[in-house]
């Protein structure tokens, strides 16, 4: 099965509400496609969010990197020889980690295609299910409540609520909504990296003294700041997830050697796609840290089921935050996964990640 050509397409699909948090608010999916095509009729299928706030990533950029050096480097050779393709589309180009991810996943897709077997079963996967959160946006108190009370009623028992808008109004959202959906369901809270380390020390553990029973704080302080994320995960009573800090095996390694959180989040775009994702999950099970998987809020069904294959198949991802085509007034996709009693994402037994077929508009 040789590659003979990759192609990009568009998609462009409208949110239910707009996705609000304390960087950006998104109200449409416009994602960039991947195809790749083989001398056999099998095409791969990939995606990239352009989330230029969180990844640098713009669309322009996504297709200028993809056809100006990934795809170069890829088109001609054999799907069989997956570690070296999967390798060149690293080191081709420096950043670009959205781009890599897109045709790290329809590589996968590929290569269970070519063994006829689902990518959660060549990732090691025993299971083909996983569970995820609902993520909350960052509103008003009542706002946040009233949401949080229909996504309970829908059956979920994990909140992720979007904080850092105002952070002297987080702890009264918070407690609006501890109050309104009682103990029983998990609350863990992400503030994109709104506040200072002494602000997110104050707020956490105003929080627990109140006893709202955090889960865990997602990446409290800014990406960068290392040694700020470290003197909020000494202090706080709420376990920190690193999130936006890590994009590469590199950042996680020396988070984990600092004793700069407790938690590990992992998103593929962030880091590249499946390949990257593997050694930053093996680093961070070496140092006894579990992970979480997350998505970027404008992924549609072919970069969940690809970050939902891996969650399905290593041990040391005990938490998902896989909810973001929930939000989508349409799919523009058919296969990869279905969902059983609204939070069970229950992968696809078709070879690859399962993907069928795609609504998009072919760039020229």
């Amino acid at each position: 099965m040789k590659i003979t050509s990759v192609r990009l397409g568009r998609i462009s699909v409208p949110l239910r509400t707009p996705f609000k948090t304390a960087l950006r608010s998104v109200s449409s999916v416009e994602d960039v496609i991947v195809e790749i095509h083989t001398d056999c009729g099998a095409v791969g299928y990939g995606e990239a969010p352009p989330t230029g706030a969180i990844t640098g990533d713009t669309t322009g950029a996504i297709i200028g990197a993809i056809q100006d050096h990934i795809a170069k480097t890829i088109i001609g050779r054999d799907v069989d020889e997956l570690e070296p393709l999967l390798q060149s589309v690293q080191k081709c180009i420096v950043g670009n980690s959205s781009a890599k991810a897109a045709v790290d996943m329809a590589l996968w897709d590929l290569y269970g295609q070519l063994y006829n077997i689902p990518v959660y079963k060549l990732l090691g996967g025993g299971r083909k299910q996983i569970v995820t959160d609902i993520t909350i946006s960052v509103n008003d108190p009542d706002t946040m409540v009233s949401d949080s009370l229909k996504a309970v009623a829908r059956g979920y028992d994990c909140l992720k609520m979007k904080v850092g808008v105002n952070p002297e109004l987080d702890v009264a959202r918070l407690s609006a909504v501890r109050n309104a959906v009682g103990k029983d369901i998990v609350i863990r809270i992400d503030a994109n990296q709104a506040w200072t380390p002494k602000q997110a020390v104050k707020i956490l553990n105003k929080m627990q003294e109140l006893g709202l029973d955090i889960e865990l704080v997602e990446q409290p302080v800014s990406a960068h700041d290392f040694a700020g994320l470290k003197y909020v995960t000494d202090r706080s009573y709420v376990p920190v997830l690193a999130d936006e800090a890590v994009f590469s095996p590199e950042n996680a390694m020396t988070i984990l050697q600092m004793g700069a959180a407790d938690l590990i989040n992992i998103k593929l775009m962030k880091c590249g796609g499946l390949y990257e994702a593997k050694k930053i999950t093996a680093i961070a099970e070496a140092a006894g840290v579990e992970v979480m998987l997350g998505c970027m809020a404008e992924e549609s069904g072919i970069g969940v089921t690809a970050a939902a294959s891996l969650g399905a198949a290593l041990k040391n991802i005990t938490r998902a935050d896989l909810d973001a085509t929930f939000s989508l007034k349409e799919l523009p996709y058919e296969g990869g996964f279905t969902v059983k009693d609204t939070r069970h994402l229950i992968l696809s037994s078709d070879p690859g990640l399962g993907i069928k077929c795609l609504k998009k508009e072919m760039l020229a």
